[in-house]
């Protein structure tokens, strides 16, 4: 298992830098909805939705309005819409407050979120934001590069919390939700984010005069990250699965390994468009 994990996770690093740094903007966006519909489809199962029929015509929901936003902000093209694409990013910034009370209150805030429709909704609202906030990213100046950092940020929170939980881990920080996670943990994950914070405006001094701001921008993503990964965590709960699907062998789906970056990635963008706005 941990073999097959190990090529499974090289694989997708080796396919996702590939398409990081050699595919234009307006094909990477392509790209990343591909892998949101996916990520649609298997939501629509953690909604509720058996019927393969119910789920294709919610990933074809999902396709649809992605289609419209491509074109509405402008993905297609090298003038974007950073005004539009910011107000996606806004809703999904307020749905992911809304969130955390919603995690904080499990079980009880199921009674609000556990109807099949309401847990359709939160889809849009996890997938969507998240995907115009790639695609923005990677149209900016110096994209891949962004887009690589707001994925090294959740990567380093996760590893962070991993190893300072397990060895020092003791008051929960979400047990009815994720019960192995901990206060501890999460410290520990916050520490490694800054720490990544500090080496990248060490090797990339244009950062250094934007060090409070570019703060920030990794210690808000990587809170973010965190919360994403607990309300996939009390969905998948709620409905009584581990994983959210099969498709990658030795992970489960692809929403197992988007959870943290699609919470991250809006409060990334949004932050780095309004605190260094013409870039570093």
């Amino acid at each position: 298992m941990l073999k097959q994990r190990v090529v499974t996770a090289l694989v997708i690093a080796a396919l996702f830098l590939a398409c990081l740094f050699w595919l234009s903007p307006p094909l990477f966006s392509v790209v990343g909805a591909v892998v949101i519909v996916v990520g649609a489809w298997e939501w629509a199962y953690l909604a509720g939705l058996e019927r393969p029929r119910w789920r294709v015509l919610y990933a074809l929901l999902v396709m649809v309005l992605m289609a419209w936003l491509y074109f509405a902000v402008g993905f297609d093209s090298a003038a974007v819409n950073a005004d539009r694409a910011g107000s996606v990013m806004l809703a999904g910034g307020i749905w992911w407050a809304l969130a955390l009370l919603w995690v904080q209150g499990y079980p009880s805030s199921a009674i609000l979120w556990g109807s099949v429709p309401v847990r359709l909704a939160m889809g849009l609202m996890v997938l969507i934001p998240a995907w115009v906030a790639l695609s923005l990213l990677h149209a900016l100046g110096g994209g891949a590069w962004l887009v690589l950092m707001a994925v090294l940020v959740v990567a380093a929170a996760d590893i962070g919390a991993y190893f300072t939980g397990r060895r020092f881990g003791r008051r929960k920080l979400a047990v009815a939700v994720s019960p192995g996670k901990t206060l501890e943990g999460l410290a520990g994950g916050l520490a490694a984010a800054l720490l990544l914070a500090a080496i990248v405006s060490l090797v990339a001094p244009s950062l250094r005069p934007f060090w409070w701001q570019w703060t920030l921008i990794v210690l808000a993503s990587a809170l973010a990250s965190v919360l994403g990964d607990l309300l996939e965590s009390m969905v998948k709960r709620h409905r009584g699965v581990k994983d959210s699907g099969r498709i990658l062998p030795g992970h489960g789906g692809i929403l197992d390994r988007i959870d943290s970056l699609s919470a991250a990635l809006p409060f990334f963008a949004l932050l780095y468009l309004s605190l260094i706005p013409a870039g570093p």
